[in-house]
């Protein structure tokens, strides 16, 4: 029997990717006296709360790739869903005219 590798999806997510500033509390650090620590993270809702995860720089890439996957998604589904509301509409109206 052949073996049949299973296909990897590209990676989706949805969320916001943003830079966290902050110091870290050291007296002795950069931050206290410059510019605070950055580092980037995936903010994103979960059962209705706000999650967030840090991500290191390697991660930025594909995050973005993927939230952009996201959107692109999105606006096809909301494309496909808006059609089917101007078929039923149209359907409702000639049957309305029928009547008439």
């Amino acid at each position: 029997m052949a073996c049949i590798a299973p296909r990897s999806r590209p990676l989706v997510l949805r969320g916001t990717l943003t830079t966290f500033r902050r110091r870290c509390g050291k007296a002795t650090c950069r931050c206290a006296q410059g510019e605070p620590h950055e580092s980037p993270a995936l903010v994103f809702t979960e059962g209705g709360r706000t999650k967030t995860l840090t991500l290191s720089e390697k991660e930025v890439a594909e995050v973005t790739a993927a939230l952009a996957r996201y959107e692109a998604a999105k606006e096809e589904l909301d494309a496909a869903a808006n059609a089917g509301l101007a078929k039923l509409r149209g359907r409702r109206q000639s049957r309305r005219g029928e009547r008439q």
